[in-house]
């Protein structure tokens, strides 16, 4: 996920690492940490000052990282927890193009109302 968001900003390593920082706690992540992630090679599982240095360096919710990280180092799938219908929904929706999905999220909070954070 995350050399994938890092093509799709059109980065370069030492960009995406320059900007690899937890808005919290100030920590880095080293440029040598993001290739190996980015080349499959063993890396420490991230904890959530450094999820949050990817988070920032990605510009993605956090939620989003966590819920990767939770999946690559441990196998964890964030849509378990869901009914069969709302997972089945939520994995159709990496289909669909981006303008769409804002749309449909647009749709959703019309009948749904977002939760407070």
């Amino acid at each position: 996920m995350v050399r994938r968001r890092r093509a799709e900003l059109n980065e370069s390593l030492d960009t995406f690492a320059r900007r690899a920082v937890d808005p919290i706690s100030g920590e880095r992540i080293t440029r040598g940490w993001i290739y190996r992630l980015e080349t499959g090679e063993p890396v420490t599982p991230p904890a959530i000052a450094q999820l949050r240095a990817l988070a920032a360096a990605c510009q993605l919710p956090l939620g989003q990282l966590q819920d990767a990280a939770g999946q690559q180092f441990h196998g964890v799938d964030p849509l378990v927890s869901g009914s069969a219908e709302a997972t089945a929904y939520v994995r159709k929706l990496d289909r669909l193009p981006a303008d769409q999905r804002e749309r449909l999220l647009r749709l959703i909070d019309t009948l749904v109302p977002p939760e407070e954070a």
